[in-house]
């Protein structure tokens, strides 16, 4: 600071010279937002100080110096390995072999530069953003503004199909790391003006871009509103990933439920912009927020729409009943052994209770035994290499769920639940909501190994009560059960013809419910489509063609 102090106040008095400049006092700041305040310099000199005392031991960070001709002092600011060399490169030629003494950043940045995008800042604090997210920086000898060059090239990974929401029909791409490629794949679905892409930066350190998308025909004002609201008042070091975001904006922090959807598929993005829901997409994380969500959009698959409907209602149907046992089983195993054997025929419960003769352990005790390995096999498939994580799952599941049988631990009724509770929370599309039913499993069995079947019924009103209770922004999250809808009632327990739902969702605020002409199929009908008479076939024609011959 002493030295860029020195610098500035070499012909000044003494007096002065103990004055810290703006420069000075800017380089005490906690975000790069509070620089925006101080100004660039018209000297090239001052400038260049600055920027050197700013990035002091940043080896990564490129100021290069050079001269537009003729004799025109300039500098370019970038950060290597973030910015197109080739660009950059061209940048300079086109500059060094300008000629004639243009020294107008306006000038320079609307005729001359090979760029296609360009900015004029007037300020360190666009300007560092900028750079730091891959742009390049032109400052220029007698200019108090930086032409800032869209010219970034990092490596990124390229399109591939997501693996955490994988289909057997729709669309095989997912999102990627690159925060622009994702807007481009959610702009190549929705090709029109009408969806708006705002930009944000959150992180004090890490300055992590944001885009919130929206279609403002369809969302509600203030729904955006709140949105961006709650993402600028975080105040945090770093943005890694989309769920710090997503945790600290939420509603309810400690509830299990999951207030805000995530998806790596650009279609389901689509689809919820398409219902006047807000994306929020993060730079370096291929998960992209939704929000409102519901409950019942945990129990949805974005596959439910390009099947036909009925093998669609079939499947969540099948899904909330895997639920409910995901949910239930091992409390309900639990309570009929200890308190309500009479509720099992006789036969069954000889065999159970014979299976059981030789086990030192309560019920209750087995099923945590049980369930507490069969979460640490499934995390231990998660975390070791592709290869062998599978492998090891199930394995690890038979080996020691034989062995511990034989030992005698636990009974083999008691591994048969837990697989089938297992088998059952895989079920379930959405990951984070498996993970709150998973979680909630285990109080509920403690409630059921107490109380029998009055405890987990207890036990569902209190998670039933605190469901009811639950908002993701102002929406209800048992809409639309609770508060009942019955128009919407045709995309929740099943899902009805797409002709069926020409409305769209009214459990939330939307400025244009119509998504659909229902005509289509009533014109299909009166035109003769159902019985192919106005089409012309190929038996049709040989008749004729026939008839012509005796003729």
């Amino acid at each position: 600071m002493k030295s860029l102090l020195q610098r500035r106040t070499g012909g000044q008095s003494s007096a002065a010279a103990e004055q810290p400049s703006r420069l000075d006092l800017a380089l005490d700041y906690s975000f790069i937002e509070e620089l925006k305040k101080t100004k660039l310099s018209l000297l090239l000199e001052e400038n260049h100080a600055f920027i050197k005392d700013l990035f002091q031991e940043c080896s990564d960070v490129v100021v290069r110096e050079f001269e537009i001709e003729p004799h025109i002092p300039s500098l370019l600011l970038f950060v290597d390995g973030l910015t197109n060399t080739q660009l950059l490169n061209d940048t300079m030629k086109s500059l060094m072999l300008l000629g004639g003494g243009e020294t107008s950043i306006d000038r320079i940045a609307n005729v001359i530069l090979p760029v296609s995008q360009t900015q004029i800042s007037d300020n360190y604090g666009d300007l560092l953003a900028s750079v730091l997210g891959g742009d390049a920086a032109l400052l220029v000898e007698g200019n108090a503004k930086a032409i800032l060059l869209g010219i970034r090239g990092t490596e990124k990974r390229s399109v591939g199909e997501p693996e955490t929401e994988t289909v057997v029909r729709g669309p095989r791409e997912g999102f990627v790391e690159s925060i622009r490629t994702n807007t481009s794949m959610i702009r190549r679905k929705l090709k029109t003006p009408h969806l708006k892409m705002k930009s944000m930066s959150v992180g004090k350190e890490s300055n992590t871009n944001l885009v919130i998308c929206y279609m403002d025909d369809l969302a509600m004002p203030s729904l955006v509103e709140e949105v961006v609201k709650r993402i600028e008042q975080i105040k945090i070091d770093a943005i890694l990933e989309s769920g710090m975001i997503e945790e600290l904006i939420q509603d309810d922090a400690y509830s299990p439920f999951p207030q805000m959807q995530y998806t790596e598929r650009p279609d389901v993005v689509a689809s919820a912009l398409l219902q006047g829901r807000v994306a929020i997409l993060t730079d370096g994380t291929p998960f992209c927020l939704i929000a409102p969500f519901v409950f019942i959009q945990i129990m949805q698959t974005s596959e439910d729409y390009y099947e036909r409907f009925q093998i669609s209602s079939l499947l969540r149907i099948l899904r909330y009943i895997f639920m409910f046992l995901s949910l239930t089983t091992p409390a309900l195993y639990v309570a009929i052994t200890t308190y309500h054997q009479e509720l099992l025929p006789t036969t069954l419960m000889l065999s159970v209770a014979a299976s059981r003769e030789a086990i030192p352990f309560p019920s209750v005790v087995e099923a945590f035994i049980m369930e507490i390995t069969f979460e640490a096999l499934r995390e231990a498939g998660i975390r070791l290499p592709k290869a062998v994580g599978s492998a090891v799952s199930i394995l690890g599941a038979l080996v020691v769920g034989q062995a511990a049988v034989q030992a005698g631990i636990v009974s083999a009724p008691m591994v048969i639940v837990v697989s089938i509770t297992g088998i059952a929370s895989f079920t379930i599309p959405r990951f984070n909501g498996a993970i709150a039913i998973r979680m909630l499993r285990f109080p509920i069995l403690i409630a059921a190994s107490i109380f029998g079947f009055y405890g987990i019924f207890f036990s569902l009103m209190i998670l039933f009560g605190h469901m009811a209770n639950l908002r993701s922004f102002g929406v209800p999250y048992l809409s639309p059960i609770g508060p009942l809808s019955a128009s919407d009632m045709k995309d929740t327990l099943i899902r009805a013809p797409l002709w069926q739902m020409g409305k769209r969702a009214e459990f939330m605020a939307i400025q244009d419910n119509t998504s659909l002409d229902s005509e289509l199929p009533m014109e299909i009908k009166k035109e003769g489509g159902l019985d192919g008479s106005n089409i012309d076939h190929v038996h049709k024609a040989s008749k004729e063609e026939q008839q012509n011959d005796k003729s």
